[in-house]
């Protein structure tokens, strides 16, 4: 076994820049270089990546997906020495963790990170390692370093189980976003409804994250920012073939793809606008009167389910002929509310239950925006007995 001495680090953005930092501030012989030409002040940099690569026994990747590991690596492929190590901390999809994997064989040691920036310069990230054990032992007085090592059985693995960890905080801050979003409407004061998240499963992230959900100004940097959280959750949704909530959501995020992602918390509800033609709908339903579902729909728009066995397809038409101008006998008992709404531009989908009597209905809606506003372009329904 053979401790590397010299480390080349292609990648200085927020994580590979921490990385360098860090190493270099442990003694480490560190020579840094990224895409961008960008120098930095705490290690040595170099233009030439093959330069940086061709007197390093160890080149730790830290790119921003698959693609830009693969392009590096062709370009510095004539002056990787035979001994080196390839040390990859990228996050990308295990599909691309594997195909490396067998390109480069023994010398290839992947490992994405849990955590961010912060940990990163204080030596405190969970590491999960694919390797052979050869690599991972020459590898691992750097990577203890960095943080605490977990071993994956492959490189594949390695790289699912870092979307997967992705993926729970995606979702911690979309519960934000949904907890800020009520509060708003409830009209609770920001500060206070933090100071109440903070209390709860929320908590920590509320408290790292309280200056950019306050919208405060503040010379922090974003540690994880909202475009590369929205890479990896669509990197997931391809990678397991499953649809992933977060994917559209933090994707649609009105924020620029830099800014931190405690700022995808922030975006406010769906403006009224898109609202409306389902609260003419709930209308049409409490009143009977059938004029406010030509007010929801589309004239062209259609209704359609199962109805006492059979599947119907309704004209606008001949679904409001089914309504009488007056309320149901039990109206004061139902009710109508929207599960959820998801805009794209001038598209847009939603759901909504109906508690009809005996009967609970399931709706999922179609929306348009047209140059009259939004209008439900069509209708699907469920009927649950």
């Amino acid at each position: 076994m053979t401790t590397p001495h010299r480390i080349a680090v292609l990648g200085l953005g927020r994580m590979g820049g921490a990385i360098a930092t860090r190493l270099a501030g442990q003694g480490w012989d560190v020579v840094g270089w990224t895409r961008s030409g960008r120098h930095s002040d705490t290690v040595k940099t170099t233009c030439d990546a093959n330069e940086a690569v061709a007197r390093a026994d160890l080149v730790l990747l830290a790119l921003f997906d698959g693609p830009a590991c693969q392009q590096v690596l062709d370009d510095v492929r004539d002056s990787l020495r035979t001994d080196a190590i390839v040390l990859n901390t990228s996050t990308i999809a295990p599909a691309e963790a594997a195909r490396l994997s067998r390109r480069l064989g023994p010398s290839y040691v992947h490992a994405p990170l849990l955590g961010s920036v912060p940990a990163a310069a204080a030596g405190t990230l969970r590491i999960l390692a694919a390797a052979d054990q050869d690599a991972l032992d020459r590898v691992r007085p750097v990577l203890e370093t960095l943080g605490t090592i977990r071993h994956a059985d492959d490189a594949s693995t390695a790289a699912a189980l870092k979307l997967i960890a992705n993926n729970s905080l995606a979702g911690a801050v979309l519960a934000l976003r949904d907890s800020l979003r009520l509060a708003d409407a409830l009209g609770l004061p920001r500060p206070q409804t933090l100071d109440v998240l903070e209390l709860g499963q929320l908590g920590a992230l509320v408290a790292r994250k309280r200056h950019f959900l306050l919208g405060e100004p503040t010379a922090a940097a974003a540690e994880f920012t909202i475009g590369a959280l929205a890479k990896d959750m669509a990197l997931l949704a391809a990678a397991s073939d499953t649809p992933l909530r977060s994917a559209t959501g933090l994707a649609d995020a009105p924020a620029a793809p830099e800014a931190d992602i405690a700022v995808a918390a922030t975006a406010p509800a769906v403006k009224d606008a898109v609202l409306e033609p389902l609260r003419a709908y709930i209308r049409g339903h409490a009143s009977g009167d059938p004029t406010h579902f030509h007010d929801a729909f589309l004239p062209t728009a259609h209704i359609e389910g199962i109805r006492d066995g059979a599947f119907v397809s309704w004209r606008l038409d001949e679904y409001c002929a089914l309504f009488q101008g007056r309320p149901a006998p039990d109206e004061p008992t139902r009710t109508r509310r929207i599960d959820t709404i998801d805009v794209h531009g001038t598209v847009a989908t939603a759901t909504m239950t109906l508690c009809h009597g005996a009967d609970t209905f399931t709706d999922v809606f179609l929306l348009v925006r047209t140059d009259d506003g939004w209008r439900i372009a069509n209708k699907a329904y469920h009927r649950h007995p």
